[in-house]
């Protein structure tokens, strides 16, 4: 299983790509800016997206992704792209950008019979197989319905590839991870601890959280950072490794790209 870093940064500015990654060539998770840096047959061989929430750091690509590959996928007679996510995220999607006035709806385009988008709701808990792979719902608690996703290799005594999503603490995540094998973690730290009011009202970490939150995972792990505000990485990262941790964290970078057995 190969996870590429198309965007990890918490929101937008010269070099950084909001959150976005490609799993295999066939899966997104999430839909940031960083989608844009995928060539056009590359976005044309895309059919699953596996969004977290509604916010539009992590969605904004979705429709112009479906506008650059509707002539390739009927050229071919390729099906719609399936968006998998939960169901108020999907009637946030329908209500607020897939409503003609925002952007067109391409549920229903270019035509209502054979569509760019189809929207599947899914729970959190449960697993949905796709392009080999088994993509779980995880719990998330953020300011919006939202969850982080598991994705397991089809091959037995693999370990997991796992994102947070957008999340405060989340006692509810570490339960389910302690079930399972986690190859590598990708959690977000938004803010520095300096800033740690603004992230419990908005339901994001800081350093001194994130401590909190790693405290409940005992499994020694590779740790990935992830959501880092523009120009606060370096302040973030030191506050963190300034802590003792018996996980390996380290930074994670666009364009970084995973490799797990």
């Amino acid at each position: 299983m190969q996870i590429r870093v198309l965007g990890c940064s918490g929101s937008i500015a010269a070099g950084s790509r909001t959150t976005s990654f490609l799993v295999d060539d066939q899966v997104l998770i999430d839909a940031g800016t960083g989608v844009g840096d995928l060539t056009l047959d590359e976005l044309a061989r895309i059919e699953h997206i596996f969004v977290t929430h509604s916010h539009l750091d992590h969605v904004l690509a979705i429709g112009l992704l479906a506008d650059s590959v509707t002539r390739r996928r009927a050229a071919r007679g390729a099906g719609p792209v399936t968006v998998h996510a939960l169901a108020p995220t999907l009637e946030a999607l329908r209500r607020h950008i897939f409503n003609g006035a925002i952007w067109p709806d391409f549920t229903r385009l270019p035509s209502p019979e054979h569509p760019v988008l189809a929207l599947q709701a899914l729970a959190v808990g449960e697993v949905v197989h796709v392009e080999g792979l088994h993509v779980e719902a995880l719990p998330a608690s953020h300011t919006v319905p939202a969850c982080g996703y598991a994705v397991h290799p089809a091959t037995a005594g693999g370990g997991a590839w796992v994102f947070t999503g957008d999340t405060g603490p989340n006692p509810a995540l570490w339960a389910r991870l302690r079930q399972f094998k986690v190859a590598a973690l990708v959690i977000e730290t938004a803010f520095r601890d300096d800033e740690h009011a603004l992230a419990s009202i908005s339901q994001h970490l800081c350093p001194r959280a994130l401590q909190a939150e790693l405290a409940q995972f005992a499994a020694p792990a590779d740790v990935y950072i992830t959501h880092i505000k523009p120009g606060e990485v370096d302040t973030v990262m030191a506050e963190i490794a300034a802590q003792a941790s018996l996980h390996r964290i380290h930074r994670l970078t666009t364009g970084q790209v995973l490799a797990l057995d």
